[in-house]
């Protein structure tokens, strides 16, 4: 009888032990979950905080340029945009030749990079030996870190002499003869100008380009290239057909990453592009840019309206590019719809 009463005994002292090991186990597996939601509440309010501290900021910006550029528009309306005379002394101003000098600078720059880059990151990603890859690519590389205005300074007292004497007289003697494009290589040879300084640009933003295009081209899954090269593609083929489909949108931002580089450079775009509040068909002739007239004239700005003008010019630049990569977007985004409906 004894013996019954002490294992039952047993029995109870052993359930109530597992009992209470159970009891501690859920208790410590809710307090591990308490400080997993705690911890993902705070990492998820963390990084909303971030975010939203890039509208913030975004805000800020668009909210500042608005208030220092509105006396100019107040003064000058619409008129500011399509408005040539840039007139200090007497407090008149328009922006058109800024504007001008800015998108042909750009665009002369783009042309002219889009195609060396894409050459670059193809050797580099399907051409290049082995040997050579990593050294090449680390040099252009190392041409992205070159500040600005080390190019501004090689482009005046180095590239600018040697365009000036032997470049641009062989363009006004043979593309400056044409008919209709003969107005674009025009006039005295004096290597700066608009195309000196989109030649530059050219330079400036060629690394970026051909950097991203090499990563985007680098991540094509090799059983693709393969297959194409078995059914018999030649290597044109392949990237035509396979690594630009699939890296297109990797490429499209590489593009708009050396566009936006270009549309707000200002050191070496001051250095070589003349400085002159003048408008001219001449690609020879200098000019002006948006980001190069804030550089030269913001210190010196005196008047009220002075001032406000060069917050309107900031406010267009920000608005030419702001467009420029809405546009990328949509044109991105027209082409995955097309491909789904594909």
């Amino acid at each position: 009888m004894s013996a019954n009463i002490t294992s039952t005994a047993v029995r109870i002292t052993d359930t109530t032990q597992a009992a209470s090991a159970t009891h501690a186990a859920d208790l410590a597996m809710a307090a591990a979950m308490r400080r997993q939601r705690l911890q993902d509440f705070l990492f998820h309010k963390i990084t909303l905080a971030f975010a939203l501290s890039v509208l913030l900021v975004l805000a800020g910006i668009i909210i500042s340029l608005i208030i220092g550029a509105w006396p100019a528009f107040k003064e000058f309306g619409p008129a500011f945009i399509t408005t040539i005379e840039w007139d200090p002394v007497n407090d008149q101003y328009g922006a058109l030749i800024a504007i001008a000098g800015t998108v042909s600078t750009s665009l002369i720059a783009l042309l002219i990079a889009f195609p060396i880059s894409f050459g670059i990151a193809l050797f580099l990603t399907e051409i290049c030996p082995a040997v050579l890859r990593r050294p090449l690519g680390t040099a252009v590389e190392l041409l992205a870190g070159v500040p600005s205005i080390i190019y501004g300074m090689w482009g005046l007292f180095v590239f600018a002499p040697l365009f000036g004497d032997y470049v641009q007289p062989l363009l006004k003697n043979t593309l400056g003869q044409l008919p209709l494009i003969g107005q674009l290589f025009s006039g005295p040879a004096m290597g700066i100008g608009i195309l000196t300084a989109g030649l530059i640009l050219a330079v400036m933003i060629i690394p970026f380009i051909a950097s991203v295009m090499r990563d985007v081209f680098e991540i094509v899954p090799a059983v693709l290239k393969e297959s194409a090269y078995g059914l018999g593609c030649t290597k044109w083929e392949v990237v035509r057909k396979v690594v630009l489909p699939y890296t297109r949108t990797g490429v499209v931002g590489g593009v708009m990453l050396g566009l936006g580089r270009a549309l707000g450079e200002t050191m070496a775009v001051t250095f070589v592009i003349g400085n002159a509040h003048k408008l001219s068909w001449s690609l020879l002739a200098p000019g002006n840019s948006i980001a190069s007239t804030l550089a030269n004239e913001f210190a010196e700005a005196e008047s009220t309206l002075h001032v406000s003008s060069l917050f309107a010019l900031g406010l267009i630049l920000f608005a030419i590019t702001f467009i420029v990569l809405s546009s990328a977007k949509l044109m991105l985004m027209g082409m995955s719809r097309k491909e789904g409906s594909t």
